[in-house]
């Protein structure tokens, strides 16, 4: 498979009400779970790593203290993936995006890692960042809110 028959079997899987779905072909392996928040979604392949997709959706609310108050029409960029969070390509460097930048549709806004592959996150629109919801380092969730976003 190529990277973007995987994205899109990524977005397919993820739309549909399938929660494990695992494809063998050859030396090529795939493994999608959802709905498990101690079973990462698992990907293997003896290839190079894949971008992930980036998913997009509205908020109700951002229950954390420490995060800016958000509007229920806020949108936010989500983590395609269970994995590490990274801010910037690597220690001491600095960080693909701040709150208030305005990112451009294709544009590298931070790193997953997922079994140890650091899959690049794209910006699926141009918009402006509002906030940092998630801290550089820290491990994330399938479909937990990384940026507030606003459409720009």
């Amino acid at each position: 498979m190529n990277k973007q028959e995987i994205r899109d079997l990524i977005r397919l899987f993820d739309k549909s009400g399938v929660t494990k779905l695992k494809i063998k072909d050859g030396e090529f392996s795939i493994e999608l779970q959802k709905g498990l928040e101690s079973a990462p979604s698992a990907v293997s392949a003896p290839v190079q790593s894949v971008a992930a997709p980036n998913i997009v959706s509205e908020v109700s609310q951002v229950s954390d203290a420490n995060k800016e108050e958000k509007s229920d029409d806020a949108l936010s960029i989500k983590s395609p993936m269970v994995g590490t969070f990274y801010i910037a390509p690597s220690p001491g460097s600095e960080p693909f995006v701040k709150a208030g930048d305005v990112v451009r549709k294709g544009q590298t806004i931070a790193i997953i890692e997922a079994m140890k592959i650091m899959n690049e996150i794209e910006a699926e629109f141009d918009c402006r960042i509002v906030t940092m919801l998630a801290e550089d380092g820290e491990p994330v969730e399938f479909g937990m809110p990384l940026f507030g976003v606003e459409k720009v």
